[in-house]
């Protein structure tokens, strides 16, 4: 190159050198790269202590809304969860790669997990950190039940997840095969070996430590641009759930979709038998939608259901049949077994608790055979007031029929006027056969021979 400059004018010589500057000043900056920019603003912190749900995939949309809005420089989503639904567990993985806001998800406080579903949340984080005493793993599928899978089913479950936990792990630089065995064995490790297994970035005491430590870090957002973290320092927000995403959690505990189902049918049933009553009616339905609602979130076992909805058929029958007890016990017995067996899991979480089943069997029991058979027989019982509680009462005659005037009778401490087809004498005892406007019509009461 030396001695190509070395021919030609003084001029052409100064002009190749200043092209040739140039040309390198621009592929050192093309090698450097953007510089990353430092962010400032608010640390948005939200919280997860449930099972992952529809109300926690849309509380932390709801928070990125709000980081984006609010100029925060990051979003931390403190965790402790048992796991939950797929579904929502792939909608949130989605949400945090698509952010602009960095996220980091912080397992915390000591005691707390990421177990299933919270494994893939926490490898999805740009920046995955864990409290002493916590730990991560075990996001092994299991069925709708909550049960192993068994045959094909179970391999294709296995492996669409394991592929699903790869794929998280290999996106955020991740330990990949600690991914996939976390799927297929169910492992799960504490936080020391989370660190050591690059599953995560870091071990942090408590929010304001984590905020030490990631105070300078370089993240990637998915748009490829590098910002850097400032958060020494930085004000922290707490962002609550708002009244929908409140609601949505609710309905999705097992406890309050078997409470509401139960509601549901005692007021329908109550405007059926009563119509007209429009309040159990109006509760009734409203209770029904929203179990519908829980139960189509949640994994729910048909047979289940079906004894649930035979108890009540049994207690209904009891108001009508005599069995002695025999449908009573039946119902107890279906409906108990009915209910454990509606959302069956090994999790606690996904169980129907058995303190919610008890005294909600005993009062569907006693809803039906008491309350409603006590209604049903008062209906069934002859009339003691009014006009119709007349018809077979039973008088005396204070006078007879004189010159064509109906006959008086004393009965039910009043004189009424009374017709007969028969004559009548004072002293007779009569019974009441109908009533015709304000007379009676009146038979004498025939004493048996002894």
């Amino acid at each position: 190159m030396s001695r190509w400059l070395g021919g030609g004018t003084p001029r052409f010589r100064a002009a190749a050198f200043a092209l040739l500057l140039g040309a390198g000043v621009l592929l050192a900056s093309a090698g450097r790269g953007a510089e990353p920019v430092r962010l400032s603003g608010p640390v948005l912190i939200l919280e997860v202590a449930d099972a992952i749900s529809p109300g926690s995939a849309e509380y932390i949309d709801y928070g990125l809304a709000e980081a984006q809005r609010r100029g925060a420089q990051l979003m931390v989503i403190r965790l402790d969860t048992p796991g939950g639904l797929v579904t929502s567990t792939r909608d949130i993985v989605k949400s945090i790669f698509s952010s602009e806001v960095p996220v980091a998800v912080f397992v915390a406080p000591g005691g707390a997990r990421a177990a299933s579903a919270g494994t893939f949340i926490t490898m999805s984080a740009h920046i995955a950190a864990m409290a002493p005493g916590t730990n991560i793993g075990a996001a092994s599928p299991v069925s709708g039940g909550g049960n192993q899978i068994e045959g094909d089913m179970r391999k294709k479950a296995m492996n669409d997840v394991a592929a699903f936990a790869r794929a998280v792990a290999s996106r955020t630089g991740r330990n990949t095969e600690w991914a996939e065995s976390a799927v297929r064995e169910a492992v799960s490790v504490d936080e020391a070996e989370a660190l050591r297994l690059k599953v995560i970035d870091l071990v942090a005491v408590d929010e304001r430590a984590l905020l030490l430590a990631v105070d300078g870090r370089k993240v990637k957002l998915a748009s490829g641009r590098e910002v850097v973290l400032a958060t020494r320092g930085a004000q922290r927000v707490s962002l609550a759930p708002n009244w929908r995403q409140r609601v949505l959690t609710l309905l999705s505990d097992p406890n309050v979709a078997y409470i509401l189902m139960l509601l549901g049918m005692y007021g329908i049933f109550f405007e059926l038998s009563s119509p007209g009553s429009i309040l159990p009616g109006i509760v009734g339905a409203i209770s029904m939608l929203l179990a519908l609602y829980a139960l189509k979130v949640l994994p729910v076992n048909y047979v289940g259901l079906l004894l649930i909805l035979l108890a009540v058929v049994f207690f209904v029958l009891e108001i009508k049949v005599v069995s002695y007890g025999g449908l009573t016990m039946g119902g107890i017995v279906a409906m108990t077994i009915g209910s454990m067996m509606l959302i069956d899991s090994p999790d606690p979480y996904l169980q129907v608790s058995l303190k919610v089943i008890l005294p909600a069997v005993a009062g569907t029991a006693l809803f039906f055979v008491w309350i409603v058979g006590l209604g049903f027989r008062a209906q069934q019982r002859r009339p003691v007031s009014g006009g119709e509680g007349m018809i077979g009462q039973v008088g005396v005659v204070r006078a007879g029929v004189e010159n064509g005037r109906p006959a008086k009778i004393f009965v039910r401490g009043e004189i009424w006027l009374a017709d007969a087809d028969e004559p009548l004498q004072a002293g007779e005892r009569v019974r009441v056969m109908s009533l015709e406007g304000l007379r009676l019509r009146v038979a004498k009461v025939r004493e048996e021979a002894s």
